[in-house]
């Protein structure tokens, strides 16, 4: 391992020094004028290399200023808010004969964005970005006959952080002979993809009738209240044929897995693999997906995220990159990015560094930095491991069941890490709580928990966890708050951290997967 002399201060090393496996090093380190030579085995000291490389490398990026996304930030943007801000439809032409397709917004609902200048702005030049968006794979189209409907959604990130979803459907017009697909994109900032796939259903269905149809229905939905989590809302729209129509449409008390396929992700890669790609994100690296489907990308962007819960991934995340933006990867910010297979050879053509490329297709990584299995706490990765294997077994139904063991397996492992972390929680002058950073981690029992927090609690997902906690009032309980609490309540008195019963009694089946 390549061990920069920067990274431990007072330890005298040629810059260019290897350490052979199972072999033993003699190391001088001077401090305050003294010097002292240690016998340290390469095994331990390749982990403390790579540990302060972690260290240091995550506080550089939080002397950048940063930018946590709250709760409360994203409550109040969703107060008194239209279910979806804009309605495009998107087509393929060429600009002259011999050329290439390009895609246009060949519809628009609204016609005129009546809001603030700021939000004009915005949707105007998102507007021009949603046709690369909707057709990343323009270039590699011609007519067909026959083409299966395709679903898939990208992210649009605003100057000020915000996102918006852009919720789309491919699909071929209905008719004779050679056509080229449309794409119908419904843009919101609420992330709830159940909830849009319903209503891209119905434009589908009104599409096969008549593209006039098309348009009133959209002005229903705009016109119909903002649900709120857990209600349902129903729209009446009129169909030819059938009348008067009302189409149930509903949030999920529980948002977090509204748009989440982890089936997706599974079929794509290996429990090893996944858990690599995670520990990754938490340390907020580079990651880019590749795959050769658009509905694959997105499914697995999106399930990645899903699964960092309570935490928020705070840094760029564009599950499907149009060729047109590939420079992207080469910011030397995080980011979370899906590729399609096409873009592969231009993105080894580009000068990106320190970044996990992963191959969905043929479960492999093609770039990484080669310590992503030494980065959890081994006992927590394997325990969170074993659950995941078994996730078909353990699930009590197994559609929805699946899905809520994979969920819960996670939350129980962030418990596990986070989940006395209201004990250092003190309430401050102005009636906030303030954590007590270095208490907090002291108080784990385990070095390599400890180790692990060391680095975690240096990145932007932490502090926005935390400046969350502190700000929000005491009733308000998350599922993450719940498990945290009976996770508390299990621990004997004086102890506040260790692998508890959760994840250390993998021979009972796990009932506690099964708690709503």
């Amino acid at each position: 391992i390549p061990l920069p002399m920067h990274f431990i201060p007072g330890l005298q090393l040629p810059p260019s020094h290897h350490y052979s496996p199972g072999a033993v090093t003699l190391l001088s380190l001077t401090h305050g004028g003294s010097s002292v030579q240690i016998l340290i085995s390469n095994d331990s000291l390749s982990l403390f290399v790579a540990h302060s490389q972690r260290l240091v490398h995550v506080k550089s990026r939080l002397k950048q200023a940063p930018r946590y996304q709250t709760l409360e930030r994203d409550l109040i943007e969703y107060q008194e808010r239209q279910l979806f801000e804009y309605f495009v439809v998107v087509s393929l032409h060429k600009k002259q004969a011999g050329a290439a397709y390009v895609p246009e917004v060949t519809q628009q609902f609204p016609l005129k964005l009546e809001r603030s200048f700021k939000f004009m702005r915005e949707a105007e030049d998102q507007l021009k970005a949603i046709p690369q968006f909707c057709f990343p794979d323009a270039k590699d189209w011609a007519p067909i006959y026959q083409f299966a409907s395709e679903t898939f959604s990208f992210v649009l990130t605003g100057e000020d952080g915000s996102r918006r979803f852009g919720y789309c459907r491919r699909l071929l017009p209905s008719g004779k002979g050679k056509r080229l697909p449309e794409v119908y994109c419904i843009v919101s900032r609420l992330g709830c993809f159940n909830l849009f796939s319903k209503i891209l259903d119905e434009v589908e269905k009104r599409r096969g009738i008549s593209p006039a149809l098309v348009q009133p229905l959209m002005r229903s939905v705009m016109e119909a209240p903002f649900p709120a989590l857990g209600r349902t809302i129903t729209v009446k729209n009129f169909l030819p044929g059938s009348g008067t129509e009302v189409i149930e449409l509903r949030r999920t008390l529980d948002s977090r897995l509204e748009h989440v396929d982890f089936e997706s992700l599974f079929s794509s890669l290996s429990v090893r693999h996944l858990s690599r790609v995670f520990a990754s994100l938490l340390l907020e690296r580079r990651v880019i997906f590749i795959a050769d489907k658009l509905s694959t990308l997105s499914k697995c962007c999106h399930a990645m995220v899903a699964l960092l819960y309570p935490f928020t991934w705070q840094h760029t995340y564009i599950p499907v990159l149009p060729p047109s933006m590939i420079d992207i990867v080469c910011s030397p910010t995080p980011f979370l990015i899906g590729l399609l297979t096409s873009s592969l050879p231009r993105l080894k053509e580009l000068p990106v560094e320190e970044v996990l490329v992963v191959d969905l297709v043929n479960n492999r990584f093609l770039r990484q930095m080669e310590d992503e299995d030494s980065i959890l706490p081994r006992k927590l990765q394997a325990a969170l491991e074993h659950i995941l294997e078994q996730r078909n077994e353990l699930a009590s139904d197994k559609e929805e069941g699946s899905l809520n063991v994979v969920s819960e397996a996670f939350v129980r492992f962030f418990v596990e890490i986070m989940g006395h972390y209201s004990l250092f929680l003190t309430p401050s002058e102005r009636e906030e709580r303030t954590l007590q950073r270095e208490a907090f981690r002291k108080s784990v029992s385990s070095k390599s928990l400890r180790r692990f927090l060391e680095v975690f609690m240096e990145t932007q997902m932490f502090g926005g966890f935390i400046q969350e906690r502190e700000l929000r009032k005491q009733g308000v309980k998350g599922l993450f708050e719940v498990r945290a609490q009976e996770y508390l309540e299990t621990l004997p008195s004086g102890e506040q951290s260790g692998v508890n019963k959760f994840l250390k009694g993998l021979g009972s089946k796990m009932k506690f997967l099964h708690k709503k």
